[in-house]
C-alpha cells in the first residue's frame, strides 16, 4: 500500500515538472531595460569638513585694567575703522600721567641744579682750585641727572599710552559681534574679560580643512600634472566648491592660498586654507561647511549606475548581455563614486550592455529582449 502511496507521488511529481517545463518553453522573451556603457573622462571629487573664519577677526583687548565705563556700539552691527567702540574709567590712569609729569618736573629741576654745580666747579678744576675728583663727581652727577630725566619722561609717555588704552577703537571696518563684558564690570585682568569683542572683516571669509596625507598627496599630483600640461590657467587647478550646511552649493568659487609647511604627526593631516568671496555677507566666522575638491580626473572611465549592481558580502555583480541576448552573471571591481554611479577597475569595458531594470528578476542564461535606456540620475549632472 505504502509503494502504491510513493509510486502516485512521484508521477505527480514528474506530472507538475513537464507542465512547468513546458510552461517555461512556451514562455518568451520579456523586454528588459538595459544599459549600454560609454568610456568617459570624468573628475573625482572628495568632501572635507572645514570651519569658516572672517578674512580679519581682530579681537578687542582690554589693554588696561580698570571698570568698563561706556559701551558705544550696537552689537552685531557694522562698525567703522576708528569707531570708539569701548571706554574704561580714566581716572586712575590721569592720576598716574599727573604723578609721571611731577617725576619729571623733578627730574628737570635735579637737572638744572646739578648742571651748575659742574659749571661752577669747571673754571675751579682749571686752576687746580678743586680735584679732579671732585669735577668727576659733578660731571657724573649731571649724566646722571640727564638718564633721570630721560627715565622719567619715558615713564610719561607709558602714561600717557595707557591712558589712551582707556578708550578702544575698531581697529578695521566690519562687524562687530556680542560683547563679553558689561559696563560696570572689572575688565582687562584675568579672570575678567581681557578680550571684549571680536571685529571680523567679512568681504571674503577663509575656510580651513584637513586633508589625509593620502588626500594630499592626490591632490598634489593632480595639480603638477594640470600644471605640467597646461591644461588650466593659473589659479584655475585649485578653484574649490563650498557646500554649506542646508546642502545648498555656495555660487563662489574659492582658491586655496595657504598649506600649512609640514603634516600633524599625531593626526596625519596637513591644514589646508582657502578663500571664497563673501560679497552678500551671507558666510559668518564660526559656521561649518564642507569643501568639495578635484582629487583627480579619471580618464576613460566606465561608469555605471549603482542600481544595476547586486553586492553580496562585499563583491558586486551585474547582469551582462551576451551577443545572443541571454543574460549573464560578471562579477565587477568597484572604484569611486560619483553621484549614483560606480567607477568599474575591472570586469567591464565600453560597449557592454547591463540590465538597468529589473535585476531582481534576471537569471542566468536567461533570454530577453534589450531595450537601450538612458538613465537620468536625480543627483549627478548627466555623464
Amino acid at each position: 500500500m505504502k509503494k502504491l502511496y510513493l509510486l502516485s507521488f512521484l508521477a505527480f511529481l514528474a506530472f507538475v515538472s513537464c507542465n512547468k517545463d513546458k510552461q517555461n518553453a512556451q514562455i518568451p522573451p520579456q523586454p528588459f531595460k538595459v544599459y549600454e556603457i560609454k568610456s568617459k573622462s570624468v573628475p573625482i571629487y572628495e568632501e572635507f569638513v572645514g570651519q569658516v573664519y572672517g578674512e580679519k577677526d581682530i579681537p578687542i583687548r582690554a589693554r588696561v585694567v580698570g571698570f568698563l565705563e561706556g559701551i558705544h556700539f550696537k552689537e552685531g552691527s557694522r562698525v567703522k575703522k576708528g569707531q570708539l567702540l569701548y571706554s574704561i574709567d580714566p581716572d586712575p590712569l590721569q592720576q598716574e600721567v599727573a604723578a609721571q609729569t611731577s617725576m619729571v618736573a623733578q627730574a628737570k629741576t635735579v637737572l638744572v641744579q646739578t648742571e651748575s654745580d659742574l659749571k661752577r666747579i669747571q673754571p675751579l678744576a682749571e686752576m687746580s682750585a678743586v680735584s679732579e675728583q671732585e669735577l668727576d663727581m659733578a660731571t657724573s652727577q649731571r649724566d646722571a641727572a640727564i638718564s633721570a630725566l630721560e627715565a622719567a619722561k619715558a615713564e610719561l609717555n607709558i602714561a600717557k599710552i595707557n591712558l589712551g588704552y582707556a578708550k578702544m577703537y575698531a581697529p578695521i571696518e566690519g562687524i562687530i559681534g556680542k560683547t563679553l563684558a558689561r559696563e560696570g564690570e572689572f575688565v582687562g585682568k584675568d579672570p575678567n574679560p581681557v578680550i571684549l569683542n571680536t571685529v571680523s572683516q567679512l568681504r571674503s571669509v577663509r575656510v580651513q580643512f584637513f586633508l589625509s596625507e593620502n588626500d594630499y598627496l592626490k591632490v598634489a599630483r593632480e595639480y603638477t600634472r594640470r600644471t605640467a600640461n597646461k591644461i588650466e590657467s593659473k589659479g584655475d587647478s585649485v578653484k574649490l566648491e563650498l557646500i554649506l550646511a542646508d546642502g545648498s552649493i555656495y555660487p563662489h568659487k574659492g582658491v586655496v592660498d595657504f598649506i600649512d609647511r609640514s603634516v600633524d604627526a599625531s593626526t596625519g593631516a596637513i591644514l589646508i586654507q582657502a578663500t571664497f568671496p563673501n560679497p552678500d555677507r551671507l558666510i559668518r566666522p564660526g559656521q561649518f561647511a564642507r569643501i568639495k575638491a578635484k582629487i583627480k580626473q579619471a580618464e576613460n572611465a566606465i561608469l555605471i549606475p549603482q542600481i544595476c549592481a547586486s553586492e553580496l558580502q562585499g563583491q558586486y555583480s551585474v547582469f551582462l548581455v551576451n551577443a545572443e541576448n541571454k543574460l549573464e552573471t560578471r562579477q565587477v571591481d568597484v572604484g569611486e563614486t560619483i553621484g549614483e554611479y560606480y567607477i568599474i577597475k575591472k570586469g567591464l569595458a565600453s560597449g557592454d550592455k547591463i540590465i538597468l531594470e529589473g535585476v531582481q528578476k534576471g537569471r542566468t542564461d536567461m533570454e530577453i529582449v534589450p531595450e537601450i535606456t538612458e538613465f537620468k540620475s536625480k543627483q549627478t549632472p548627466q555623464l
